[in-house]
């Protein structure tokens, strides 16, 4: 005999879900996926996946076309992804900008200039090289002065 599942049956196994114990939850995910659920997997996402699974056995899972879609976004390309360009000197910090950073207690300023920054009455090319003029050690000279 077949046996079609009805919209109230759907419901009610689905309402369901929210009370069932973790540990049958997590053997709905084994049984699913046929390994345990990752590490520390909230609650939340268990009954997400039992409730999916639900719908799966009653309305069929993702057409095919679907899943292609989605499978060719996860797969890697063999192409490297292109990096993104940072934004040009003139973008991030402008001619006249100027830069405040308190190190041990002392403030220390920093103007933006054509020609680099200007730190102590010297011009200096990057920021790296002032943060490291302060601190006595190597420094990211963006991160330092907090850009």
């Amino acid at each position: 005999m077949d046996h079609t599942i009805t919209e109230q049956e759907i419901a009610g196994e689905l309402s369901a879900i929210s009370c069932l114990p973790r540990a049958d939850l997590i053997e709905r995910w084994k049984a699913t996926y046929t390994r345990s659920p990752p590490k520390g997997i909230s609650r939340r996402l268990l009954e997400y996946s039992a409730a999916y699974q639900v719908q799966v056995k009653a309305y069929g899972g993702l057409k095919p076309s679907v899943r292609r879609k989605l499978l060719g976004k996860t797969t890697r390309s063999d192409k490297p992804a292109s990096k993104p360009k940072p934004p040009r000197k003139s973008e991030r910090l402008s001619p006249g900008a100027r830069l405040v950073r308190e190190w041990h207690g002392r403030t220390y300023t920093v103007e933006v200039s054509d020609g680099g920054f200007m730190y102590d009455g010297k011009t200096y090319k990057s920021l790296s090289m002032i943060a490291q003029s302060i601190t006595g050690a190597r420094w990211s000279g963006p991160r330092f002065f907090g850009l």
